[in-house]
């Protein structure tokens, strides 16, 4: 899929009625991303051995990557649409 093409979820929001954006708190949202990214960061390994626990842990770093990176995203809204970008070059990093 293309980021042109509709998603299921854009047009179940759309339909739901209301104006999402007069709703939509960014800024608490992307919190929320961050605060995501530390539980995982933080969740202790289940007592699981072997192959279990590699896939725990291998699905754990994917999470955190994924909250992490939504989390420290920079938004626009204009024209309706909202846009998050993300510097993955690291050259925040450090500061």
């Amino acid at each position: 899929m293309t980021s042109g093409e509709p998603r299921e979820s854009q047009s179940r929001t759309r339909s739901q009625g209301g104006n999402v954006a007069e709703k939509l708190d960014v800024d608490a949202m992307l919190a929320r991303f961050r605060e995501r990214a530390e539980a995982v960061r933080d969740r202790p390994l289940p007592p699981v051995a072997g192959p279990e626990r590699q896939q725990f842990v291998e699905q754990a770093q994917l999470d955190y990557q994924d909250f992490a990176i939504v989390g420290d995203a920079t938004w626009n809204f204009e024209e309706g649409i909202l846009t998050l970008r993300v510097d993955l070059t690291g050259a925040s990093e450090g500061d």
